[in-house]
């Protein structure tokens, strides 16, 4: 009797172990782990988009990346410059519907306050299919390439995009984790985390 309950038990945790591995091995190909050769989804055109795919021309970034990330600049040169007082940084990802709506809010914004540097982040891997967005879109707010998270890591950022960041004298004093749909809300919440 005693050797049937040790198989059962036996037979019980190997499938608990292989189910484990089966579910961390589902996990890892959601989150684009493997190879890293391949996104997991497909563009517009049907296409898989490789990691290493040319990636478009972009807009130079400020050397040494922002909020004290080093990070390469999305389709642009790394070039000398100053950091402003205030650095507003919209962390965002191709793929993400709410970003692709508030990204011309960002523009318009940057273009309505000169005094202000507004950047982006791209957090995701795909960098030619977050360059290829910025362009669709018209937006041409200079934005760093992050493919391993470091910004959000680093700052401890939730695990959200987008999600907006605001530097004073290369401080960080606010995070907004919500899209916004217009200048306006945009602008209302950035003064609001500057009065703070």
């Amino acid at each position: 009797m005693r050797s049937g309950k040790t198989a059962v038990v036996a037979s019980v945790v190997g499938a608990l172990v292989v189910t484990c591995f089966v579910v961390a091995g589902a996990v890892a190909l959601l989150r684009g782990g493997g190879s890293g050769d391949e996104v997991r989804g497909e563009g517009e055109t049907g296409a898989s988009i490789s990691e290493e795919a040319p990636v478009a021309q972009r807009p130079d970034c400020v050397a040494g990346g922002v909020g004290g990330v080093e990070l390469p600049c999305l389709g642009g040169a790394d070039v000398p410059g100053e950091r402003a007082g205030v650095t507003v940084v919209n962390v965002w990802a191709w793929w993400c519907e709410p970003c692709r709506t508030e990204l011309p809010v960002f523009e318009r914004y940057a273009a309505d306050h000169p005094d202000v540097e507004v950047v982006g982040v791209h957090a995701d891997r795909q960098a030619a299919a977050g360059a290829d967005l910025l362009n669709e879109l018209g937006v041409e707010l200079p934005s760093y390439q992050d493919s391993a998270n470091s910004f959000a890591g680093r700052l401890g950022l939730p695990g959200v995009v987008p999600i907006t960041v605001v530097f004073r004298d290369g401080k960080q004093v606010g995070t907004l984790a919500q899209a916004f749909e217009s200048e306006e809300a945009l602008a209302s919440a950035i003064d609001g985390v500057l009065r703070r």
